[in-house]
């Protein structure tokens, strides 16, 4: 399977495989943090970085936030034509600009009050986008969260990408933990099977009630988003049009929408 057809398939499937194997991304977890900490402040594995840095792209076009350039899996990198097999890691959702981010990443720049003096946490981060639009525009605190310590390392060379100081990226899962206080959560794209929808509202309504945290996600319309009883508490805030070429890449889906949670 080459890797476009991975890509694609991704959308169709709602990338339910992502935690599959859940306790063994635990273990790799551990043994990143024991390794590398949090990322902040730390430099990157050479090997690791030299590996991205030759099989991804500079990206800051095709996107709602040209802006921020990332680093991303384009159709002139080896991997996108190879087998998807020949990955040395994990499966690399990190790698693209979904449109959920995409949107909250436009949202925060183009409103910076949102998250101006503010503590921002992003969960999923994937490539890091959102966090680095936090970061650019006035966030006091800002920290990433994805489960793949490989997302970790992509983080950290798209904030030097964009000129900003590299952030903590946190690696272990935080759904149902209490992570204390932060004034904004910010997630995009997470809504994408029934299981991880339900833990999801659930823990980001007590994120809520018990600490006063705003909430902001983005999602272009997944089915586990739009069926969900969480829509009965979500306030639209804002909307966007994907650029041309993301309906192809996102199952069709030509928007992208910005909701505030108020449970």
């Amino acid at each position: 399977m080459i890797f476009l057809g991975w890509r694609r398939l991704l959308h169709f499937c709602g990338r339910t495989s992502f935690r599959k194997d859940f306790k063994q991304k635990q273990r790799d977890c551990l043994v990143w943090r024991c390794c590398h900490g949090r990322t902040s402040g730390r430099p990157l594995d050479p090997e690791l970085r030299m590996f991205l840095e030759e099989n991804t792209e500079i990206i800051d076009t095709g996107s709602l936030t040209p802006e921020i350039k990332l680093r991303l899996l384009t159709p002139n990198c080896r991997f996108w034509h190879d087998k998807a097999a020949l990955w040395p890691y994990g499966e690399p959702y990190w790698a693209m600009y979904w449109p959920g981010g995409q949107g909250l990443s436009r949202y925060l720049l183009d409103n910076p009050k949102v998250v101006q003096r503010k503590k921002v946490l992003e969960l999923g981060s994937g490539c890091g986008a959102t966090a680095i639009a936090a970061a650019l525009s006035g966030a006091s605190h800002v920290v990433a969260n994805d489960t793949d310590p490989v997302a970790a390392a992509a983080i950290v060379l798209n904030c030097e990408l964009n000129n900003v100081d590299p952030f903590p990226v946190l690696t272990e899962n935080l759904i149902g933990t209490d992570i204390g206080k932060w004034d904004l959560i910010v997630l995009g794209d997470m809504f994408y099977n029934e299981e991880l929808a339900d833990s999801l509202s659930e823990w980001l309504k007590k994120c809520v009630q018990d600490h006063g945290t705003e909430v902001l996600i983005g999602d272009p319309g997944r089915p586990y988003f739009v069926t969900h009883q969480i829509q009965r508490k979500l306030h639209k805030v804002s909307e966007y049009v994907l650029p041309e070429s993301s309906p192809e890449e996102n199952n069709g889906s030509t928007k992208t929408f910005i909701w505030n949670y108020q449970p």
